[in-house]
């Protein structure tokens, strides 16, 4: 059996943030084509969290929003707000629109919203949102990249040197082989390696590799039979970064820790968890965790620890 479910959220956040020029040249060229990437970018995470904290939320699975400079110099600066969406939302056209109306509203600047949708329905593409009353008209047209229209180019995109063809390869992958502990376990490996055979530096390695097994999740015994062959082909010479899956697995094991601790404490307080709650432990990244657990000794309730904030 395959663990609750397989996170998403952590590993895309973190590609993004790590790689927000790749991630731009890869999905949308022509908005990076206009960015004066010699100008330092800056992500507005927790000012995002505040304009949208009262919204109504689909089944997301990462947003970002960025502050850039424009090649064009017409003006200071810029936002980018990019939506990685997990499946179909009737309501995700109006909460683009209504996202991109309220932080133009709170900073005055133009404002460019863009979605990579990572459902595997091939029809549901939204690209906007308005209405019409009185002679008065009001839309918003966004961009949009449907992750499910690589699928055909798999092997293309484990060829392509921008890290995002592999990340787009390991989310395909992972949807392709939900039910098939095996194929997985051979399509991780594989991304693995290429990984290393990529003249990449350390960190990058270290960091994709990360995303990759976040998202590929497999069952204990084939997880552990992965780490084994990683670390005999590391041994030999042939991986040349031999703490990378030391590193990746500590930061796994403290994940587990913390979710476990969170966990006994939660019970404690406000006795046995729903299921729901396990769950959100489980997938949750230990940034989340540790937020969660600073609110544990405030919270009157339950619902109270997971409010947004």
């Amino acid at each position: 059996m395959f663990p609750p479910s397989d996170d998403y959220d952590t590993p895309w956040k973190e590609a993004i943030s790590h790689y927000f020029p790749e991630f731009m040249a890869f999905y949308f060229p022509l908005a990076h084509a206009a960015i004066d990437w010699g100008r330092p970018y800056l992500f507005l995470d927790k000012e995002l969290a505040q304009v949208v904290q009262d919204a109504e939320l689909g089944k997301r699975l990462a947003d970002q929003l960025a502050q850039v400079a424009t090649l064009s110099g017409g003006e200071e600066w810029v936002l980018v707000h990019i939506e990685v969406q997990g499946g179909r939302d009737s309501g995700f056209s109006e909460r683009i629109f209504t996202y991109n109306y309220r932080l133009y509203d709170r900073y005055r600047r133009p404002v460019a919203s863009l979605a990579l949708l990572a459902d595997k329905g091939a029809k549901w593409r939204p690209t906007g949102f308005g209405y019409r009353l009185f002679g008065c008209a009001m839309r918003l047209d966004f961009p949009v990249v449907k992750l499910s229209d690589y699928a055909g180019r798999i092997e293309e995109l484990l060829l392509d040197p921008n890290p995002f063809a592999l990340v787009t390869a390991a989310h395909l992958l992972t949807q392709k082989s939900k039910r098939d502990t095996t194929a997985r376990g051979a399509a991780k490996w594989r991304l693995a390696c290429l990984l290393y055979q990529r003249n990449w530096d350390r960190q990058r390695i270290i960091d994709l590799f990360s995303v990759i097994d976040w998202m590929m999740r497999l069952p204990a015994d084939l997880e552990a039979e992965l780490w084994r062959d990683i670390q005999e082909w590391e041994r030999s010479g042939s991986m040349p970064y031999v703490t990378s899956v030391e590193r990746i697995g500590l930061e796994r094991g403290r994940k587990e820790g913390e979710s476990m601790m969170l966990a006994r404490l939660l019970s404690k307080r406000f006795g046995p968890l729903p299921e729901t709650i396990k769950n959100r432990l489980t997938e949750a990244s230990i940034t989340q965790l540790e937020t969660w657990g600073e609110s544990v000794l405030d919270a009157s309730t339950l619902e109270d620890v997971f409010r947004e904030r």
